[in-house]
């Protein structure tokens, strides 16, 4: 097969060594791609928000199947566009694709569901959202409605600060994803990511891991994407997962398909866990970045199967083979992060590192530039190793760390701190 892959960060540089790892895979594409992706498979150059541009893309160069990887494409209707043109692809439609587009479609989904999650308020002024919060005191969470690159969610721990955040929010602090906001109650607990495959019908698990979203050490200041993450999940034992499909996951499912919007692609169930019970926290309609990092180094070849028999309309006939193991991913960021910070460092020490089935330096955020490897994001790599034991893991992972000479960056060194203690 033919295989275009949409996107170029550390989740699309993943998926792309999985899928390299396929035989089925003849030709691999990815756009835009980074430098680390450029390695190992074609790039190209197009708006990958553009439907029509990619179904043109698909039609010159023969490809067969495409994963779209970021949520903008999918929000955008990228892959309506393609089914249109009788193409293969991984990913929901623009209807479905609200789960993540839009928080107050995704609360409307799960009361019309029964689906537990937290107690919650929509607003399209300040002034009544104000209310609310005033109403409701604190700790609670602000949130901006539609797609804000995992960064519109403030965890307020006191009213002023709600306030502000609402302010910032109605004032374009993150663009047209706050021209509506979402206030929640603060769920207590402990936070862990469900990734299951849906194919409109059926519902097939495929991992658990956990993520690190605070930039500091202990979890502590601002939200970042994610700076880490570890897979398997402890918390998210076999009877909490299961409790999360019957009484949210399958029923959101059953609730999307009777609107006429079945779902097709990977959905991440965003839980809180607290006394056993799991709570909706939120959905996104993609891999989480970085999750897909440990997931893809668990899967292996077979992800690119999986993904295929979702978008084919077949994982009534899928396994999921697991080994015992574990996977962790660190992140290294430009110094600065989450905030402003600077482009065009040279990052040196990466071919001295080992590319194997349990040792991978992701790429997310970098460029090449005279031959060299250059910081061009804000999260430039995710380390990313796999182990019999987690401390394994991550030991090596810290140890591939240490060999990159990158002073412009910085890692948090305690991911996976949950499960490790």
């Amino acid at each position: 097969m033919n295989i275009l892959i949409l996107g170029g960060g550390g989740r699309e540089h993943s998926l792309a060594w999985a899928v390299l790892q396929n035989p089925k895979c003849d030709r691999l594409v990815v756009a835009p791609g980074n430098a680390g992706i450029a390695a190992i498979a074609e790039c190209a150059s197009l708006d990958i928000n553009d439907g029509g541009v990619v179904a043109t893309f698909v039609e010159e160069e023969c490809i067969d199947f495409v994963i779209v990887g970021p949520e903008a494409p999918l929000a955008a209707g990228v892959a309506d566009r393609l089914r249109d043109a009788g193409v293969l692809v991984f990913g929901p439609s623009k209807a479905a694709a609200q789960l993540e587009a839009s928080k107050a479609f995704t609360k409307a989904i799960c009361d019309a569901a029964n689906a537990p999650t937290a107690a919650y308020g929509h607003f399209t002024d300040a002034a009544a959202a104000k209310a609310y919060v005033t109403d409701q005191g604190a700790p609670i969470v602000v949130k901006a409605d539609g797609l804000a690159a995992g960064k519109g969610v403030i965890i307020a721990e006191t009213v002023e600060q709600a306030h502000a955040a609402i302010d910032d929010m109605f004032g374009g602090a993150f663009g047209g994803a706050g021209a509506e906001v979402v206030i929640e109650e603060f769920m207590q607990g402990e936070e862990a990511s469900f990734f299951v495959l849906c194919d409109g019908t059926d519902v097939l698990p495929i991992g658990t891991a956990q993520d690190h979203k605070r930039v500091g050490e202990g979890d502590i200041g601002p939200n970042t994407g994610g700076m880490g993450a570890y897979s398997p999940a402890p918390v998210l034992t076999d009877d909490i997962a299961q409790r999360a499909l019957d009484e949210i996951i399958r029923p959101t499912m059953a609730e999307m398909a009777a609107r006429g919007m079945p779902y097709q692609g990977v959905l991440y169930a965003g839980l809180m866990i607290e006394n056993g019970a799991p709570r909706l926290v939120e959905y996104n309609v993609r891999f989480g970045d970085p999750e897909c990092q440990v997931l893809m180094m668990r899967l292996g070849a077979q992800a690119m199967d999986l993904m295929h028999a979702a978008a084919e309309g077949r994982l009534n006939t899928a396994q999921v083979n697991w080994a015992e193991d574990h996977a962790i991913t660190v992140v290294m960021a430009a110094e600065g992060y989450p905030g402003d910070y600077a482009k065009g460092a040279v990052i040196g020490g990466l071919d001295t590192l080992p590319a194997t089935g349990s040792q991978m330096v992701f790429h997310a955020g970098t460029s090449q530039r005279d031959g060299k490897i250059t910081a061009s994001g804000g999260r430039v790599l995710n380390v990313t190793a796999r182990g019999a034991s987690l401390r394994e893991a991550a030991d090596s992972a810290y140890r591939m760390i240490d060999a990159i000479d990158f002073p412009e960056g910085f890692c948090r060194r305690d991911i996976g701190w949950r499960a490790l203690d």
